[in-house]
């Protein structure tokens, strides 16, 4: 699918018209959290499938709904499960939702993902804050939209993650005594884990972690003017002299431990 600004407005309308009024704050919701969901108050749930141009989520632990409702005073906006290129999907696609959020009124953006730690001091479990990201994915949600109303087409990307909200973060992090490290994603394609040798190069690169998402979704928000700020869940630790075969199932749980932090942080932040 080619995304157009008309398709974009025709999904704001059908969502205005389920009641998705004015959010303030977005949120995406990475591999194994999902207890953002859980805090959100009189929330409107709406399957994927039923959204106009909207694609579904094909990755079996992302449920694919999207959420209104309000965490404090603040409205919100939130993806339960996000899109990959992995799944087949263009990059216009997989970011699709971050324009309807612009859109319909989002000035923030709070992304979450899981990711390999490769940096040695990083611990399964770990929350660490992307302060940068090398993107080594082989498109661009930009390319070829020429279209004004997108917005312009050389986006800066010099401080892709907003300084003042991190603050936010790290401040509210150390109030409930949670460590918050931080560090550089890298986006690879995937749907393959890497092999010893490409965490060496990746680890060479300066990235400390790596994952499949998140930075196509943080290009369009710097484009379209919304401030991000994006944490990893380290699951499980790439350094590629003790390399040891993926578990799965122990990624999702450690995903959903660290995510009862990482929710409890992000509540307090989009409270105030």
């Amino acid at each position: 699918m080619s995304i157009t600004p008309e398709l974009v407005t025709e999904t704001s309308r059908f969502l205005k018209k389920e009641g998705f009024n004015n959010p303030v704050a977005g949120i995406i919701m990475g591999t194994g959290l999902g207890a953002m969901a859980d805090k959100i108050e009189n929330p409107i749930i709406i399957p994927y499938s039923t959204i106009p141009n909207f694609p579904e989520a094909t990755v079996e632990f992302h449920k694919g709904n999207l959420i209104f409702g309000a965490i404090g005073n603040t409205k919100v906006m939130a993806m339960q499960g996000r899109f990959h290129y992995y799944e087949g999907y263009s990059m216009q696609q997989i970011t699709f939702p971050v324009r309807v959020m612009k859109e319909l009124g989002v000035q923030v953006l709070f992304l979450s993902n899981a990711a390999g730690g490769m940096n040695t001091d990083y611990k399964k479990g770990d929350l660490v804050m992307i302060e940068d990201h090398i993107n080594l994915l082989p498109d661009n949600p930009l390319r070829g939209l020429s279209d004004p109303a997108f917005g312009q087409r050389f986006v800066d990307m010099s401080q892709p993650y907003d300084i003042g909200l991190m603050e936010i973060i790290s401040q509210h992090a150390n109030q409930k005594n949670i460590t918050i490290k931080k560090g550089t994603y890298v986006s690879v394609m995937g749907p393959n884990l890497e092999t010893r040798a490409e965490y060496r190069w990746l680890r060479s690169m300066g990235a400390d972690m790596v994952g499949m998402s998140t930075v196509p979704e943080v290009i369009v928000a710097n484009q379209i003017g919304i401030k991000c700020a994006a944490v990893s869940v380290i699951t499980d630790e790439c350094d590629p002299n003790n390399l040891k075969p993926i578990n799965i199932p122990e990624i999702i749980e450690i995903a959903g431990k660290a995510d009862q932090l990482l929710s409890s942080i992000l509540v307090d932040c989009i409270k105030n």
